[in-house]
């Protein structure tokens, strides 16, 4: 049998296998045999080995616990499994000094309480000099969030000071240089949106309309992301008579398609993205980016909360992994890659609230995996791997360019 061409990307890195169309290489039968190996082998990779480093994902790195891993393990973990960003929820100094020299981006948050104080320029420029500048560029900072759902928080009175803390806090970066290699935007709830289906039909609330044209006014003129917090998990548990699973999942299913744009959406949180992107062009801004600053799905829940598995969180986590490594972006926006941050790197035993709060992890506070979503640790699978690779394929007697 003579082929023209055969590529297959595993997993764990793009390896390509060529069959030349001017060598036989193998008899029919001794083909068909090697391409039922072939498929095996890539079966077993994609349950079992780490993933290639993906630059349009990271991974939240929570620290609402009494006993996850100190940082520099936490860096040792994050490292292995090639993950190169992750977000935290303040700027802790051990965090911050333990990241240093390494390769991994960091995104810093401004705690909520705080933004009134920063909407003073001089206390946002002593903020910056204090929590940024005896950092960078050692560790690697690459952004900052302002506040964590500012719109749709208990506590509203907030929202008045969000944009004028972010405006200062970048002016303090301008200042000292560091507005080159650091971006401030804010993540938002989904909850913003007074309609997001279909995708076409996104617009904001009401009440939050106003706020929202400066905030996007800022992330133009400063070239930032609009960040969203999306859970397609929360939309099932609400209506799982009414939203297949499987949509949600990112598993094979008919999908939906918007009737006013006829794009076809296989996944809820590429349609909610989309709605994102119209109700932001609804206010005259087509040209700001969005990303995922938080999505996941929980472990484990109380007795309402449906659909909160292991199963279901392995098959989400790991089918999105899958989108990611691929670089795909939206229906409405195909050749941008979507950048995503997975909520949560650990289980928090301190998070307030029903039972899947504190059980969206990826891995225990001990190191192990909750599930396995394929990304294990390269320092204990990559030589196996490397070698069980090359052992194949020398069996099959393939040619290979890596």
């Amino acid at each position: 049998m003579i082929l023209e061409s055969f590529i297959v990307f595993s997993l764990e890195a793009k390896v390509c296998i060529s069959f030349s169309s001017k060598s036989k290489l193998l008899s029919s039968a001794a083909m068909t045999n090697s391409i039922v190996l072939l498929l095996f082998f890539l079966t077993f990779l994609e349950h079992g080995l780490f993933f290639q480093r993906v630059s349009s994902l990271g991974i939240n790195y929570g620290q609402v616990g009494d006993n996850l891993p100190p940082p520099n393990k936490v860096l040792q973990l994050l490292s292995s499994l090639n993950i190169n960003k992750t977000r935290i929820y303040d700027t802790n100094p051990q965090v911050l000094t333990s990241f240093a020299n390494s390769n991994i981006e960091l995104f810093v948050t401004v705690e909520n309480e705080m933004l009134p104080s920063l909407v003073d320029p001089q206390k946002a420029l002593q903020w910056v000099t204090s929590r940024m500048k005896p950092y960078f560029p050692a560790t690697k900072i690459g952004g900052i969030a302002v506040g964590n759902e500012l719109y749709t928080d208990d506590d509203s009175s907030l929202i008045g000071y969000l944009v004028p803390a972010m405006t200062s806090i970048h002016a303090a970066l301008v200042q000292t240089g560091l507005d080159k290699y650091i971006q401030v935007s804010t993540p938002s709830s989904l909850s913003v949106l007074q309609e997001s289906y279909p995708p076409s039909a996104g617009c904001f609330r009401p009440q939050v309309a106003g706020v929202m044209t400066q905030l996007l006014s800022f992330l133009r003129s400063t070239k930032s992301p609009f960040w969203i917090n999306a859970y397609p998990y929360f939309a099932y548990k609400d209506s799982p008579t009414k939203i297949p699973l499987d949509y949600v999942l990112y598993n094979p299913n008919p999908g939906m398609v918007d009737p006013y744009t006829k794009y076809h959406y296989d996944n809820m949180l590429y349609a909610q993205v989309d709605a994102v992107i119209f109700a932001m062009a609804r206010l005259g801004f087509k040209d700001i980016e969005v990303g995922v600053s938080e999505t996941g799905w929980p472990s484990k829940g109380d007795g309402d909360e449906i659909g909160a598995t292991v199963a279901n969180a392995a098959v989400y986590n790991k089918n999105l992994l899958k989108r990611q490594l691929h670089g795909e972006g939206t229906p409405l926006r195909p050749n941008m890659s979507l950048d995503v941050y997975l909520f949560a790197l650990f289980n928090e035993d301190l998070k307030p609230g029903p039972t899947s709060e504190r059980n969206y992890g990826l891995y225990q506070p001990d190191e192990n995996m909750t599930y396995n979503v394929g990304l294990l640790s390269s320092s204990s699978t990559s030589s196996q791997s490397s070698t069980s690779t090359n052992s194949f394929i020398d069996m099959i007697g393939l040619t290979t360019d890596v």
